[in-house]
């Protein structure tokens, strides 16, 4: 059974290394981001003042002057020194801006096209390796499912044969040759990533397959479905004179509402039937909290939605508490700087994993070959 198990991890992790490599390693460069850019981006800040902040309606005047030909999406509000944030997006035609301004003032801070920022492309490769996504995503998903598969069989291969075989599987031999202690470093890191690059790489797969999104929902929920994201529509009356911004009406209700929201995000609507999206978020920097509530343009009552992405309660069901934990548990947000540590410490390490296992096979491929003596005309192995 360990010689299929041992042909299978081989060839297995030969096959799939350089995509885990590289999912492993933009996993890396990612996991910082939030707080290098908070770091080194000083437009996202701006001198507290003593106004109110200005409405919606204006921030999208504003903007859509500044780019005539793109559609806003949302505006998100944070803390007094903080800058808002003005998001342009559509599929068709492709565009993704950012656009930070003083939220007291309104003056333009910085415009960002996404198609050409660092970590947007760091986040692409992650997602689709810098190929197509209907290609690439299905591509890293299957490379995240065999990397699963080769982590439950390097346990069994580490497993020692006998006692006295154990101490030596827990620690690196440093003192040893260099191919002793590369033997070493990818199984005995690899043995301590497991629990938590086992963690990363499922939530990874909710992410990149729905069929494995759907079975994990099914199972922790007690066999319900998982129904999927879909936009609800706006049926009503109006309530408001066509002078009065439903946008702002409903921003402020919802600054009223929520005291203690570190982030407010408003949506506005693309067509006539869509609704309008206010977004509060007690926790910044994670997205599992988010409260989201969808208005009727017309009525302006509240729209209910069946799917994950809805109100918050905290006596939400598991299987919900875990599709919407799910992302800030993959980056390591959940627990907070600690966590982001700690995921970058195993992806840096699953990133060694194809390397060290590579050499180890190389060496042994080589060694294998047994040398040839000539005698004569004659070859003799």
């Amino acid at each position: 059974m360990k010689k299929v198990i041992h042909f299978l991890h081989l060839w297995l992790g030969l096959g799939s290394g350089l995509i885990v490599f590289i999912l492993a390693v933009t996993g890396c460069i990612y996991a910082f981001q939030e707080e290098i850019q908070q770091a080194t981006q000083s437009y996202r800040y701006v001198e507290p003042q003593k106004k109110p902040y200005l409405a919606p309606s204006q921030f999208r005047t504003i903007a859509e002057k500044a780019l005539p030909d793109k559609k806003i999406h949302s505006v998100q509000y944070a803390d007094s020194k903080t800058a808002v944030v003005i998001t342009f997006f559509s599929f068709e035609p492709e565009y993704y801006y950012l656009m930070y301004a003083n939220p007291y003032t309104g003056e333009i801070l910085k415009i960002k096209d996404m198609d050409s920022d660092f970590f947007r492309f760091i986040l692409m490769g992650h997602y689709y390796l810098w190929l197509p996504p209907n290609l690439g995503q299905p591509v890293a998903a299957s490379a995240t499912l065999i990397f699963v598969l080769l982590l439950i069989s390097g346990f069994v291969l580490w497993w020692p044969k006998n006692k006295a075989a154990i101490r030596q599987r827990f620690k690196v031999k440093w003192n040893a040759q260099w191919r002793r202690k590369n033997y070493d470093l990818h199984n005995v890191l690899g043995f301590y990533a497991i629990p938590v690059a086992i963690i990363i790489a499922c939530t990874g797969l909710i992410m990149g397959f729905q069929w494995f999104s759907k079975s994990v929902y099914w199972a922790t929920s007690g066999g319900k479905s998982l129904t999927e994201f879909y936009e609800p529509e706006s049926k009503g009356k109006p309530v408001l004179d066509s002078t009065t911004s439903v946008v702002d009406f409903l921003w402020k209700k919802t600054v009223a509402e929520n005291p203690a929201a570190e982030t407010i995000e408003m949506h506005f609507p693309e067509t006539s039937k869509s609704t309008i999206a206010a977004v509060t978020n007690t926790i910044a920097g994670t997205y599992w909290k988010c409260d989201y509530i969808y208005y009727d343009q017309y009525s302006l009552k509240p729209v209910p939605v069946t799917h994950n992405f809805g109100r918050y309660h905290d006596d939400l069901t598991l299987a919900n508490k875990i599709m919407r934990m799910n992302y800030d548990i993959h980056i390591g947000a959940i627990l907070g700087l600690p966590g982001k540590i700690l995921a970058f410490i195993i992806s840096f390490i699953t990133a060694s994993l194809p390397i060290t296992g590579f050499i180890i096979w190389w060496g042994r491929r080589k060694k294998n070959k047994k040398p040839k003596v000539r005698l004569g005309k004659k070859e003799f192995v």
